[in-house]
């Protein structure tokens, strides 16, 4: 009879040990745990065999979903720049209309790119909460008819990668206000 790992593979014949009233010899009985050992030292192998496997296919997984971080983290400043440019733009400016309208089809494309590569936009509004998970605070300072804790400046979106944080959104937060 052989037993199988779940990959299917042999692990060894079955174990037959002497009767139990028999007294083995001492070279039957060293036989027998130099036997026990390797198959101890087999088990283990396979083992740690098996997990450097699930280690491997977690790593390339990973190395598949976050590879491309770098690249992101230097794209954001470009996503920042346009955003800023088309923010800028004065009504009058508006009235060059190519201008602004290559600036949002551009920030427009660059956007289509984040989301078919899975990076997502944190844009915090005003009034929200703050989240350290999501935000960096570049100041606090007390302004009255605000809650303590709450966004009262964006100076920069964040942005995720996936699950990840790729760059926390920089915000202004609402000290306790003033009395």
């Amino acid at each position: 009879m052989t037993n199988e790992n779940p990959n299917g593979s042999p692990l060894d014949e079955e174990i037959i040990d002497p009767p139990a009233d028999e007294v083995p010899s001492p070279e039957v009985e060293a036989l027998i745990a130099e036997r026990d050992e390797y198959r101890d030292r087999f088990m283990r192998a396979l083992a740690d065999a098996e997990n450097a496997r699930k280690r491997a296919e977690k790593d390339r997984r990973d190395a598949e979903q976050y590879g491309g971080s770098r690249l992101a983290r230097d794209l954001l400043p470009v996503h920042d720049a346009l955003t800023r440019a088309l923010e800028a733009a004065s009504e009058d400016q508006r009235a060059a209309a190519a201008l602004i309208e290559g600036v949002e089809l551009t920030l427009r494309e660059l956007n289509n790119v984040f989301a078919k590569h899975g990076i997502k936009v944190i844009t915090p509004a005003p009034g929200e909460k703050f989240d350290p998970q999501q935000h960096e605070a570049m100041f606090e300072a007390p302004v009255p008819g605000t809650v303590a804790g709450s966004i009262i400046q964006v100076m920069d979106n964040g942005f995720m990668l996936h699950d990840r944080l790729l760059r926390p959104a920089k915000v202004g937060v609402s000290s306790t206000p003033a009395s």
